[in-house]
């Protein structure tokens, strides 16, 4: 498993950032930046994604498995606990490791995920996972970017190039094709649920101080899950980020502003 590193390898103050389920670390680059002096920054490539390896059986692309190479991560980092962002899966992953006894994480922040995955949401994920045609250049991939994932709201010209750019791999013949294993979509289609996915166990079980961000306008969670996540469990803060579907891409100053504040809180500067 590849990762990122910002920051200084010496800094005991770890925060691991955890992308989402077609993305790589690659997309916490403005975060980190911004964290990079306060705190070490991770940013894996979760297995079959960007610079990571490719799973030999794809049925293993799956939370557990994940969650086992997130322990893994951490037991290299060599620190006793971390301080936790993921993003949709990324946040999954961070519930399940967060709800474990003794889990090494001491502040988590759920970026548009959390406890109940509306069927809906896997539907429209589903619908384009693994299905993406070779693309004859830069241009095609920001086009298709622009497109499937316009629910991440506005963004200038150069932040859609960065999230092309890094999303993107060159085949022997030129083209272009998506940084993951499409055989990833295997795995997605036998776990699709028939109603919502509900994962209220996990959360209630979760003991650190839990920061909740939504997009105004998702499909995957709920206004109503994230009140409900304010009662029980943890009593997650939240915070919701207008003018945005699924997910937060956190490369706006004031999405960075809110993650910061939660991950700092109490921190001397």
């Amino acid at each position: 498993m590849a990762y990122l590193e910002w920051g200084d390898p010496r800094n005991r103050d770890v925060l691991v950032c955890v992308h989402g389920l077609t993305r790589t670390g690659r997309d916490f680059d403005f975060l980190a930046r911004a964290l990079a002096e306060q705190l070490r920054v991770v940013c894996p490539d979760v297995a079959g994604r960007g610079d990571s390896d490719r799973l030999a059986d794809p049925r293993l692309y799956a939370i557990p498995q994940y969650v086992a190479d997130m322990v893994t991560l951490i037991a290299r980092l060599d620190v006793e606990s971390v301080r936790w962002l993921g993003t949709s899966m990324g946040g999954l992953i961070g519930m399940a490791l967060a709800a474990q006894p003794g889990a090494p994480i001491s502040r988590l922040v759920l970026n548009d995920a959390g406890p109940v995955v509306s069927r809906a949401s896997l539907e429209r994920i589903g619908a384009y996972l693994g299905k993406i045609p070779p693309l004859p250049g830069i241009e095609a991939a920001e086009k298709y970017i622009r497109g499937v994932h316009a629910p991440f709201g506005p963004h200038d010209d150069a932040q859609w190039r960065f999230l092309a750019e890094t999303w993107v791999r060159r085949n022997d013949d030129g083209t272009l094709r998506a940084h993951y294993d499409p055989r990833i979509a295997e795995a997605f289609a036998a776990s699709l649920p028939e109603k919502d996915l509900e994962l209220w166990a996990l959360y209630d079980a979760i003991r650190c101080p839990t920061l909740v961000l939504r997009g105004e306008h998702s499909d995957l969670l709920s206004r109503e899950t994230v009140q409900e996540m304010a009662r029980r469990g943890p009593k997650a803060m939240s915070a919701e980020v207008r003018g945005v579907g699924h997910a937060p891409t956190l490369m706006h100053a004031d999405q960075v502003n809110v993650v910061k504040d939660f991950l700092l809180q109490g921190e001397t500067s």
